[in-house]
Formats: structure tokens, sequence, C-alpha cells
């Protein structure tokens, strides 16, 4: 089967132009005047998607945010530092932070770095 019989079932198989139903037996091109018989375009369906990029390119709208090329900055985050002991080399500060790993109703995990070693541990 030729490809375009596999999936462009609705086009033209000389030019590619959108093929227009003439009757209940046969679609044409307008412009070559390729024709098809209706009992081979008959029960095949036609899927496409449509994104919020192609509505904004078809509006002439521009994007919410635009992103710069430029080179970017690396932020250094300074995490706050408490009195705790390190499991493997027994300094006694580390930096800390928390995050919420399961549901909202637990309580969030406590992650430790020891400021001499790097090792990283929980609570």
């Amino acid at each position: 089967m030729a490809f375009w019989q596999a999936r462009d079932f609705l086009f033209c198989g000389v030019c590619g132009t959108l093929l227009t139903f003439d009757s209940i037996q046969s679609a044409s091109c307008p412009l070559c005047g390729f024709k098809r018989k209706a009992k081979d375009i008959e029960g095949k369906e036609t899927r496409y998607t449509v994104t919020a990029e192609d509505i904004r390119r078809e509006l002439k709208i521009e994007p919410f945010v635009t992103l710069e090329s430029g080179p970017m900055e690396e932020v250094v985050v300074q995490r706050p530092v408490i009195r705790r002991t390190c499991p493997e080399c027994n300094h006694s500060k580390a930096e800390y932070y928390t995050r919420q790993m399961r549901s909202a109703d637990e309580g969030e995990t406590t992650f430790y770095e020891c400021t001499k070693c790097q090792h990283k541990f929980k609570d």
C-alpha cells in the first residue's frame, strides 16, 4: 500500500492538495483533478493535535515567558548550620535542609551535611 493510501487519504496522491467531495461516490482534487473513490476514504479517521504554542503562533501572540540565551549566573545557597554530630568524622557542625517526602499529614524529613567531610545523613 502506498504511503498516501495509508495515512493521507484525504489528500491528493499527485499534488498533496486537500480533496473535496463532489458526490457521495468520489472526492477530487480542485487543483489537478485527481479522483479518489469514497469507499477508499470511508471508515478512516483523521486525528491531529493543536498545542498552545500552535495557537500563539497562529494568533501572533508573544509567549508569556521568554528565556534569555545569555550566560546564567550560578547561585550559591548558604544553608543554616547547627550543632549536630557527624556519624562519620564526629565533627560537631552540619548544614541542614528539610523536604516533605511523604504525604502532607506526615512530618518533614531533615537532611544534614557535615561541614567538614561533606557526609550526608538524615533524621
